[in-house]
């Protein structure tokens, strides 16, 4: 069972209200000197001069609010999901408005690493789902969006049986 704040709860049960959920990316790569730190809400206002730049500050996986927010994106995302025998999938579709993030995006040979949070915008530093250590499978572009999807590493590629129970491994079973 999963655990939510009690804002959440009353957000949730309420017709209507202030409180809106905000999706926080965290893709670290070996290639990037830092990591690119996302907000899919646009909760305040990081600078006016030279570009008007909006995002969430928090603390989440250890950014500094003050030095390190979370830049807003125009995007669509689709939450992983919990179904039986399938591993964790998550799609976010974002806005191509910038050439620099297609070139990025086409730079890697190796997967990426995309940490993602679920959290309320009137408190960024609570976490209410958090989805971590999921892999980049595939980011499809074209002129007016890119799609990235992400997963888990599938736990049905683990080997089986791990082990043989013998007298050795487990004394227990052998009395």
């Amino acid at each position: 069972m999963r655990r939510l704040s009690l804002n959440a709860r009353l957000a949730q049960d309420a017709e209507t209200g202030p409180e809106i959920y905000v999706v926080l990316f965290h893709i670290e790569h070996e290639d990037m000197a830092a990591p690119i730190r996302l907000s899919t809400d646009n909760t305040e206002r990081i600078s006016s001069d030279p570009d008007l730049i909006y995002g969430t500050r928090s603390s989440w996986r250890g950014a500094d609010p003050g030095l390190e927010p979370f830049l807003w994106i125009i995007a669509s995302a689709v939450l992983p999901s919990d179904l039986e025998d399938t591993p964790a999938a998550a799609k976010v579709v974002l806005e191509n408005l910038d050439r620099e993030l297609a070139r990025l995006l086409r730079s890697f040979t190796t997967p990426a690493t995309i940490h993602m949070a679920v959290v309320l915008a009137d408190t960024p530093n609570l976490i209410e789902q958090e989805y971590a250590g999921l892999q980049l499978v595939s980011a499809d572009m074209d002129a007016g969006e890119i799609a990235i999807a992400f997963s888990r590493e599938e736990i049905e590629l683990e080997y089986y049986p791990a082990g043989r129970m013998t007298r050795n491994r487990f004394p227990g079973l052998h009395l």
